[in-house]
């Protein structure tokens, strides 16, 4: 059954599946594979403000740990909110490259394709002792009056994971009801992923993802079952 296989995929899913989305992630943030000096800045940067917020990353952190001098860094991005935004533009570019495609790996369902998506969350929560947190959903709540472009290049990257769930549930055709609304689904899977997030990380305790994945996979399989009744 496609909804129990994707209730698995959570909270029975292998180490290989959980960390696939976060090894990928280091695999790409790593310095040694930025090849130039502005993607360089970029991908520090990008590691930067997920560790520490960007209002406690100075422009000083970024040159230390990206090796760049300040001329390069002022000859690609004139103030730090220049870099945000190259960091925000790399975030939606580069999220098949980043998580949807290491997440989607070997799954070809679009129900089970949703639920492995939220598998490499829980991965890196694991990973990282539940201090991971979603970095666009970090970036909107610590930017409370964000400048027109950011905000738009924030709501962009909302878009492109929305999006993706989206397609996943038009595919899954009439698995479920006639009259969903596939747009707003995907964005009550967003919120349940962000809040989920939030929550372990607050509490330090994974129970608070998986309880609230688990409401979201009850839902869906509720739908389903309607379609089958």
């Amino acid at each position: 059954m496609v909804i129990q296989a994707s209730h698995d995929l959570i909270n029975h899913s292998s180490p290989e599946l959980t960390d696939r989305s976060s090894r990928e992630y280091r695999r790409i943030m790593a310095p040694s594979h930025a090849p130039d000096t502005r993607r360089r800045i970029l991908l520090t940067a990008m590691e930067l403000f997920a560790a520490k917020g960007y209002g406690s990353t100075s422009v000083s952190d970024i040159l230390s740990r990206s090796q760049a001098n300040s001329g390069s860094l002022y000859h690609f991005f004139p103030g730090k909110q220049d870099v945000l935004i190259g960091v925000l533009e790399m975030y939606r570019d580069g999220i098949e490259a980043m998580l949807l495609d290491p997440a989607w790996r070997g799954v070809e369902d679009p129900i089970d394709r949703i639920f492995a998506l939220l598998a490499a969350y829980r991965g890196m929560l694991l990973e990282s002792e539940c201090l991971y947190g979603c970095p666009i959903g970090s970036l909107a709540l610590e930017l409370h009056e964000p400048d027109p472009p950011v905000r738009e290049l924030l709501a962009a990257n909302f878009r492109k994971w929305t999006g993706a769930i989206e397609t996943c549930l038009k595919d899954a055709g009439d698995r479920l009801p006639a009259g969903l609304d596939p747009r707003g689904l995907s964005e009550f899977i967003l919120t349940t992923m962000e809040g989920a997030v939030m929550q372990a990380r607050t509490h330090r305790d994974i129970a608070f993802f998986d309880r609230s994945i688990e409401q979201l996979w009850r839902y869906v399989g509720l739908l389903t079952a309607r379609q089958l009744a």
